[in-house]
């Protein structure tokens, strides 16, 4: 799996039955070398529309390819069983759910050219021919996890990657899932730290702490969130946000305002949710790169409008890193079985949908 940060990938071995039971075998992250990381980034502030997927489909062949190449690397260094199943998400580099395009760098063919292993990649596909918007899809993961951890229910998983994304588990049945991303994550503050100093991201949130919000730039940027036009998708892309609303500021006051516009937007929704549920939730489960940034989930607990336990899901002993690549290792092994990996109130199609594609020698 290789998120929106597009830094490396994250890559897990589990042991599962693809229904009620898992077992974490390894997990291992592996870091883009400067040159694919940069092309990432580089391509993903090109690509605004569907048509520019046409008009720069060179350079979009060329860094799925390396892409491809770096994943068969991964695979050969982690030694893995002739019999084992690959799941292989790729670099999603442009999402629109009005549209009904998710693009991912991950050329299934050619990985299983190279690995001779049988590969499922094409995750999102499938749930968008069926009306779905083809995110989030890791909700069923985090059925599985709340189940098998016995965790209170019903209880909210909130994942900050990029994009900061919800799942309610409200009972045992799948159809009790809820699901939908609900703003940016570290998409915002990490583009800012790219462009203005030498960093990814802002470890433990210290450009933030460091720095002072801009109390008319923030809301200015609030009140036009509030009037945005797309206010129904369940699912985002990073270029649905941009940091130009910033501009001019330095580092440490551009990180402050950021990061403050980022928790009250994720506060505000959670705030809306999980109210639906009268109290009954008792934790929200933090996982991915965000919930190590302290500032943001302090300023996000401030901006919650209740008095709720905000737990890292590593306190269940797994790592929250991981918990997205160990997801679209079940969801492959779902798709062997022919079950469903998205449903209604997770990405919106209108029946529960099988995800992913086979590819085998």
């Amino acid at each position: 799996m290789s998120g929106t940060s597009g830094d490396g990938v994250d890559a897990s071995i589990i042991e599962t039955n693809g229904v009620d039971h898992y077992i974490s075998i390894k997990d291992k992250y592996f870091e883009y070398d400067s040159n694919i990381f940069k092309d990432i980034h580089s391509l993903k502030e090109k690509i605004h529309k569907a048509e520019h997927l046409n008009k720069f489909r060179k350079e979009i062949d060329q860094l799925e390819r390396k892409i491809t190449i770096f994943h068969a690397k991964i695979i050969s260094e982690l030694d893995i069983s002739s019999d084992t199943l690959v799941g292989f998400h790729g670099q999603t580099i442009y999402h629109n759910a009005n549209e009904k395009i998710s693009k991912q760098l991950a050329n299934g063919h050619l990985l299983n050219q190279l690995t001779k292993k049988k590969v499922i990649f094409n995750f999102r596909k499938n749930d968008i021919l069926n009306e779905g918007q083809g995110a989030p899809l890791t909700p069923i993961f985090h059925h599985l996890i709340a189940l098998q951890n016995k965790i209170e229910l019903p209880v909210c998983f909130l994942n900050i990657g990029g994009i900061a994304n919800i799942t309610i588990v409200k009972n045992k049945n799948l159809e009790g899932l809820l699901s939908r991303d609900i703003g940016p994550g570290n998409c915002l503050i990490d583009s800012w730290v790219r462009k203005n100093s030498s960093k990814k991201f802002d470890l433990d949130g210290q450009f933030a702490l460091s720095g002072k919000k801009n109390e008319i730039i923030f809301e200015q940027a609030q009140e036009l969130y509030m009037n945005r036009n797309n206010k129904k998708n369940l699912s985002f892309d990073t270029n649905d946000f941009d940091i130009s609303f910033v501009r001019g500021l330095n580092l440490e006051d551009g990180a402050s305002t950021l990061t403050d516009f980022t928790a009250s937007i994720m506060g505000e929704e959670l705030s809306k949710l999980i109210n639906n549920y009268n109290n009954q939730i008792k934790e929200i489960l933090l996982c991915g790169g965000g919930r190590k940034n302290k500032i943001l989930i302090r300023k996000l607990k401030e901006n919650l409008s209740f008095d709720i336990s905000l737990k890292q899901i590593d306190d269940y002993d797994i790592d929250g890193d991981f918990v997205e690549s160990q997801a679209f290792a079940f969801m492959s092994v779902r798709t062997m079985l022919q079950l469903p990996n998205s449903f209604p109130n997770t990405t919106g199609c209108k029946l529960p949908v099988v995800g992913g594609q086979l590819i085998e020698n």
